[in-house]
Order: C-alpha cells, then sequence, then structure tokens
C-alpha cells in the first residue's frame, strides 16, 4: 500500500447526497483518511473551477478521492474501485458480482430523481417513485435471509441503498412503512461499529 494520503473531497451538506456513500464506505472499512468539505453556496462556482484546473475533478464535481497516489471520481466507481483495492465489499461469484451491480444501478436511477426532487418532493415522486423503487430493491433484498443484498455479507451496493433511505428520510420523501427487507437492512448497517460511532457524532447535524 501506497504511504500517499488518502483525501476524500466533498460538499459540505452534512450527511446528503451521493459522496455520503464513500463516507460511510470509508468509516465501516476504517481507513485513515483526511476529509476536505467545499461550502455549497455562492464560492461553490470558483471552488469548481478550481478543482478542474488542479486535476482533482474533470468535470468540477464532487465526491472526489485521492487514493493510492491516484484520482479517482464518480461515487459508485470509487466504490467499486475500493472493492477491489480492498478485496472486500463485492460478490465473489459472477453472478454475486452481477448482483451488487444490478442493485448499484437500479440506485443510481433513484438518485436522478432524488436530485431533480430535493428542492421540493413531488407528490408523484413521494408516492410513486419511492415506493416503487422500494419494492423493486425490497425483490432483491427478500432472496436472502439477509439483512444485506449478499445475506451475511455487507458490499458497496449497500450502503448506497441506505443512503437513498437515509436521504429520503432526512428530505421528507420517506414512506411510512418500508419493506420489511429494507427496514432489517436500515438496522444492520446501523449497527455496524463504525457506522454506529459516526451517527452518532452527526446526530445534531442539519442534514
Amino acid at each position: 500500500m501506497t504511504s500517499s494520503p488518502t483525501i476524500y473531497h466533498y460538499l459540505d451538506i452534512g450527511r446528503l447526497g451521493r459522496g455520503e456513500v464513500v463516507n460511510l464506505f470509508l468509516k465501516d472499512a476504517g481507513l485513515d483518511y483526511k476529509d476536505v468539505r467545499y461550502p455549497y453556496d455562492n464560492t461553490w462556482p470558483e471552488a469548481s473551477k478550481k478543482l478542474r484546473e488542479s486535476g482533482l475533478s474533470r468535470t468540477g464535481q464532487l465526491p472526489s478521492l485521492e487514493y493510492g497516489g491516484s484520482v479517482i471520481t464518480q461515487h459508485i466507481p470509487i466504490l467499486r474501485y475500493l472493492s477491489r483495492e480492498l478485496g472486500a465489499y463485492d460478490g465473489n461469484t459472477n453472478w454475486e458480482k452481477y448482483l451488487v451491480d444490478a442493485v448499484a444501478d437500479i440506485y443510481i436511477d433513484w438518485r436522478s430523481e432524488w436530485v431533480v426532487n430535493l428542492k421540493g418532493a413531488s407528490e408523484t415522486y413521494k408516492k410513486e417513485s419511492v415506493p416503487k423503487y422500494h419494492e423493486l430493491l425490497a425483490q432483491y433484498y427478500s432472496d436472502v435471509e439477509g439483512p444485506y443484498l449478499l445475506g451475511d455479507k455487507i458490499t458497496y451496493a449497500d450502503f448506497a441503498v441506505y443512503q437513498s433511505i437515509d436521504n429520503d428520510t432526512r428530505t421528507g420523501s420517506i414512506p411510512d412503512t418500508l419493506p420489511p427487507a429494507l427496514t432489517k437492512l436500515v438496522e444492520a448497517i446501523e449497527a455496524r461499529p463504525n457506522i454506529s460511532a459516526y451517527i452518532e457524532e452527526t446526530r445534531h447535524t442539519k442534514a
């Protein structure tokens, strides 16, 4: 392992957004990293420009992770890269890897709708899109005893699904009830030692 420091760059928006998925992963894996946050206000356009110019983000968007002497971006590819690097958080067989990738793609579809509804969720999003998303996920999570997608082995997709549920909760878009399989996932994630400690640290943050 290289001695280059691991530096995580993301927006200063509390526990919201795609970058928080990477943050949860880093916490759970016990990786030592520096957390650099950028205000999401009128200074952001200039900060985004500097990120592009410095090579920390080709798109000017975050998250971005300096890891092993390289810069990696896009939150799901970051998770896949780290999973391969660590030899964990992914499926072992080709079929298991397919399941993890499939659920990650379903999450990405959810995120596209969530971003559109972030400043004020529509009734269609809350009453149709989110329940449909949960119903689809529950089919995958109900195929095994759980609590994770692959049973008792956590994967990077589990963090993404957890984050989607948490974000809808924080923005008031969550249904009154979750499918039992997803409730089991949330409870399992929040009971993991490093995640539990992090949740306690951030319990009083706005987002």
